[in-house]
């Protein structure tokens, strides 16, 4: 579907659609919702992550304002996640620090709270399992006892194992081996609006309406079915504004369908808002790992081969992230060339909290263990770390041992525009006399898909596109938006192919009654697999406006522009608004009304974890120069060169947008965010002892876009929006390496990890 006309739209710096009303605060988020007769939810948590207990709620019952009060016995229900073993309320036992005990709807919000303090629970504490190489042990007691037994180890939550290549040979031609062991850690979204939900049943009907903040509607509706054994056709899922996602709204917790069970038992509408503190404690979080990565190359830096062995912190319960593997592996097995690759990974029950979808899906711990490795091989080859990567990167055609066919390429591009450009900025070099400040560049590239990936049967988009008797347009997509802006380039694309300007275009995208499927908001895919629906449907309905044209100007010509709301040719042209009309009101009396749905070529991975997954691929490198205090151990990160392959820049202001938050996340995984948990609690659940960035903190970001023009991609884009958090970390690791000539392998890089890591130095010196 790629265009070659002049655009005039597409490629110009588009300000995003809702921008207005959100600054002016006129956005209805979801806890800005308020329903007639609404009621407010609150939820009991366990004080202890594991233990048994007996719960009795008969004084909360009885606190004037509460309206009802659930727990697992007053529920029929079916467990939830991935895995399909987490129940949505808790009896008799808990498993982690999340873990829901009962649930209060009142006529406030301060009742619902109240209620919860008269709630009494007994409970028989049991000593946990926090540390998954302890619960792989046959000592250690079964954490969930709702798994299917399909592994050996009774902890076991999920196993991968991938292999191409001759592992023995390429290990013997290898003139470097370098083995470390990995250690990443929790990361918590900490998105600005915190978790929400409101459900309003009708008992009349027996439908439920969901204002949900979910970034997957079709699935959640199809999951909240399953939840609570209803039709999934008579549950409806409207979407709020939502206040940030990043992954963290990809699956359905307990507390959704709790706010749904209390509405249907009480018959009022019924509302859960988290608070900042719920919010650390009960959301999911990115994927803590140990990765174990032994990896070669041979007496030129060509690289050989990669072992990979990774065990994952589960937690009690299975979501996204004991999945993140399918992308990890995609790291180790494709990222620049690599001749044999042998992967393994295990997903271990703990009694942590679990860990679910995060912006990158495990792409940026895989990174960070394997650009810090190439830097190893390259000191140990005596070679430049940036001729190492640039002798090994992913090339324009070539098909990876997992079978990933890269159709466009812009890796080495990104590679030399970061080098280049860094050089031209680095101070590094310029010191040259000891002292208290090093300075040091680092880099790291990535490979992510570009254009969705065949997780589910579908992978698809569905638009039904109208245009009135008045010439506005509007859009109903499958699609949704979490704040990225996708629906700013589909009007973009509308406008382009129509010319209709952008303020007579709406996109309708937030009610599962009305819009047709999509899979969802994940694995960089909205703009490619929507906008390409999109063109679709827009090429069905200008053959119709086309054909009617033709009729009313007496042409035979099908070459039509459309342009300034006009239809032109040759010598003549007609107003669309009028063409709409004659096409309503004379016959055949049709609509200007044309749908779509677009499946993108990929395929499933087969049961090796083989094929072409997405229908494109994104590559990007980073170039960073940081500057390291050697007495307090704080780390400055001064530039930051950012090369992407974006297929083709569609809105650069909004690119722009994608590219600075996704660095920013990368650079607050890399030197300040971690959730520290200590037998199953978490103990930093607030802003202050999280360490979020600050606007102060923003170090300087260059970003150089490369285009490749897929030919897959809508005007030949790919997905940007996971790709400019993937490298970061890496890349600072690296620089910071760099600079004190260390060797670091724990994220993130705080003081007292980078001061540890001077004085192992010294240490080593003495000895």
């Amino acid at each position: 579907m790629v265009m070659k006309k002049k655009l005039k739209v597409i490629g110009t710096p588009v300000p995003k659609q809702d921008a207005g009303m959100r600054v002016t605060g006129k956005a209805v988020y979801g806890h800005d919702i308020k329903l007639p007769g609404m009621l407010h939810g609150a939820i009991l948590r366990t004080q202890h992550p594991c233990a048994e207990f007996t719960v009795d709620v008969s004084a909360a019952k009885k606190l004037p304002g509460v309206i009802c009060i659930i727990t697992a016995d007053d529920v029929d229900t079916n467990n939830i996640s991935y895995k399909r073993d987490h129940p949505i309320l808790k009896k008799g036992e808990v498993n982690c620090i999340r873990d829901e005990i009962a649930a209060v709807a009142a006529e406030t919000k301060e009742i619902a709270e109240q209620a919860l303090k008269l709630i009494k629970v007994k409970y028989k504490i049991k000593k946990g399992v926090y540390d998954p190489f302890e619960a792989l042990k046959s000592s250690s007691p079964q954490i969930n006892q709702f798994i299917t037994g399909k592994f050996s180890n009774k902890n076991i939550a999920e196993i991968f194992h991938y292999e191409h290549g001759d592992l023995v040979k390429e290990k013997k031609r290898s003139k470097v081996i370098v083995k470390r062991r990995f250690t990443l850690p929790r990361m918590t979204h900490a998105c600005m609006g915190t978790s929400n939900i409101t459900a309003d049943y009708d008992r009349n009907t027996g439908k439920l309406l969901l204002y949900s903040s979910t970034q997957v509607p079709f699935l959640y509706q199809r999951d909240m079915a399953h939840a609570l054994k209803m039709n999934p056709s008579d549950i409806r899922i409207i979407q709020p504004i939502i206040g940030g996602g990043f992954g963290s709204k990809l699956d359905m917790y307990p507390f959704e369908p709790i706010c749904a069970l209390l509405s249907m038992k009480c018959g009022r509408p019924v509302q859960i808002l988290y608070s900042r503190e719920e919010e650390f404690i009960a959301s999911p979080t990115r994927q803590p790992m140990i990765i174990d990565l032994e990896a070669g190359a041979d007496e030129k830096g060509n690289f050989t081969f990669r072992e990979i062995n990774i065990v994952k912190d589960n937690g009690a319960y299975t979501s996204w992230g004991a999945t993140t593997p399918f992308v990890i592996m995609q790291a180790f097995s494709s990222l620049y060339k690599i001749p044999a690759c042998k992967f393994d990974a295990t997903a271990v029950y703990t009694n942590n909290v679990f860990a679910g979808s995060f912006r990158g899906y495990g792409n940026p711990q895989a990174t960070f263990a394997l650009e810090r490795v190439i830097d190893l091989m390259a000191d140990e080859l005596g070679m430049s770390k940036s001729a190492i990567r640039m002798l090994n990167a992913n090339e324009k055609g070539e098909i990876t041992g997992q079978g990933l066919h890269f159709e466009t390429c812009g890796h080495k591009e990104c590679l030399e525009t970061v080098i280049k450009n860094s050089a031209k900025t680095s101070k590094a070099n310029a010191v040259t006399k000891p002292s208290r400040y090093k300075r040091g560049i680092g880099y790291a590239s990535m490979l992510h898909v570009g254009g969705g990936a065949k997780i589910y049967r579908s992978d698809g988009c569905g638009t039904t596109l109208k245009i009135d008797p008045y010439g506005y347009c509007t859009i109903i997509t499958g699609s949704n938006e979490i704040g990225q802006g996708s629906e700013t380039v589909l009007a973009m694309m509308a406008s382009e192919e129509l010319g209709i300007d952008l303020n007579k275009i709406k996109v309708i995208n937030t009610d599962t009654d009305v819009k047709p499927w999509d899979v969802g908001v994940h694995a960089s895919r909205t703009s490619f697999v929507a906008g390409n629906s999109l063109l679709g449907a827009i090429k069905i309905l200008k053959e119709k406006l086309n054909k009617k044209a033709a009729e009313l100007l007496k042409v035979k010509s099908a070459d039509f522009n459309y342009e300034k709301g006009q239809i032109t040719t040759v010598g003549d042209k007609i107003a669309l608004d009028k063409v709409v009309r004659e096409m309503h009101f004379t016959p055949p009396n049709e609509l200007a009304v044309a749908s779509y749905f677009y499946e993108p070529s990929s395929k499933f991975q087969d049961k090796d974890f083989k094929g072409n997954v997405s229908g494109t691929y994104a590559f990007a490198s980073q170039a960073i120069e940081v500057e390291v205090d050697t007495y307090t151990g704080n780390v400055q990160v001064i530039d930051i060169h950012v090369a992407q392959d974006v297929g083709k820049v569609l809105n650069p202001l909004l690119l722009d947008g994608q590219i600075h938050g996704g660095v920013l996340q990368g650079v607050g995984y890399a030197i300040s965010e971690e959730l520290v948990m200590e037998e199953g609690r978490i103990l930093n659940p607030n802003f202050h002892n999280y360490k979020m960035l600050t606007a102060a903190d923003i170090p300087n970001i260059h970003f150089y876009p490369v285009e490749t023009d897929d030919k897959e991609g809508p005007y030949g884009a790919k997905g940007v929006g996971e790709a400019p958090l993937i490298p970061t970390a890496a890349a600072i690791a690296n620089a910071v390496c760099d600079a004190l000539d260390v060797d670091m392998v724990e994220l993130p890089l705080s003081p007292e990890r980078v001061l540890k890591a001077i004085s192992d130095k010294r240490m080593t010196i003495k000895k």
